[in-house]
């Protein structure tokens, strides 16, 4: 079963608890006991529920996300759904989760908190949530300022500083306009040691296998690959520039 299969279905649903799970038992017919999905608690930690509450939350976060300018394009349903490969005979049940979510912009706080607690100690699984809004937010060709703020406030609660933010902004951006320096996270000042130290500190905490063993669903890797993929470039275009290999 694939990992929207699981959440159309409901499975994971009562253990996950909070906002999330809330959800998934609204839409999967069953009523969640107000005491494990109350209050934003987190219940449940294994695999299959971390992989349904990254689901979830793609879901809530793209589609309020995709409405935070005040209209939701058809660039940006099409993004979502060619981002996350949904597949055809899950495609209504998902359309639904996610126009219940863009009805408004307003109230992402507590789904963001929560899969942001579920994965307080694997930062590189949220990035990757992160870099899937950033998909969808540049579907129309440009990334609204209302949509940025939007992004801003999610990466400030999954934990991420200012300096991380614009590291994780130009390892998304179009290759024409990112910067090499910015999608690894340094400046054109530091000296070729400290490039190199960032560059692999990066590629470990991305590398593909490593989200899967974090919880990261399989559908969701390809954009980890399309990260790497960026990354690897950014250094490829330093090392040419400054001449060292």
């Amino acid at each position: 079963m694939s990992i929207w299969g699981k959440v159309i279905g409901g499975v994971a649903g009562f253990a996950l608890g909070g906002p999330l799970g809330a959800l998934i038992g609204t839409y999967a017919g069953h009523k969640m006991d107000q005491a494990r999905s109350g209050g934003g608690a987190t219940l449940g930690h294994d695999t299959q529920t971390r992989q349904v509450a990254f689901t979830m939350a793609v879901i809530v976060l793209s589609a309020k996300m995709a409405k935070a300018d005040g209209v939701v394009t058809r660039e940006e349903v099409d993004a979502f759904k060619r981002v996350f490969h949904i597949p055809a005979n899950e495609m209504k049940t998902v359309g639904k989760l996610f126009n219940e979510a863009r009805k408004d912009a307003s109230g992402f706080e507590p789904y963001a908190q929560q899969v942001a607690q579920m994965f307080v100690h694997e930062p590189a699984v949220l990035e990757e949530l992160l870099g899937g809004l950033f998909h969808i937010a540049r579907a129309d060709g440009e990334v609204h300022p209302s949509e940025l703020d939007f992004l801003t406030k999610v990466a400030a609660i999954f934990g991420f500083n200012q300096r991380d933010f614009e590291r994780l902004r130009a390892s998304f951006d179009t290759p024409e306009k990112s910067n090499p320096y910015e999608i690894l996270g340094v400046s054109r000042e530091e000296n070729d040691a400290a490039i190199k130290k960032a560059y692999r500190k990066l590629i470990v905490e991305n590398h593909p296998d490593k989200l899967i063993a974090q919880g990261l669903p399989q559908e969701f890797i390809d954009l980890a690959n399309e990260k790497v993929a960026a990354i690897n470039s950014a250094y490829d275009t330093i090392k040419k520039q400054r001449g060292f290999s």
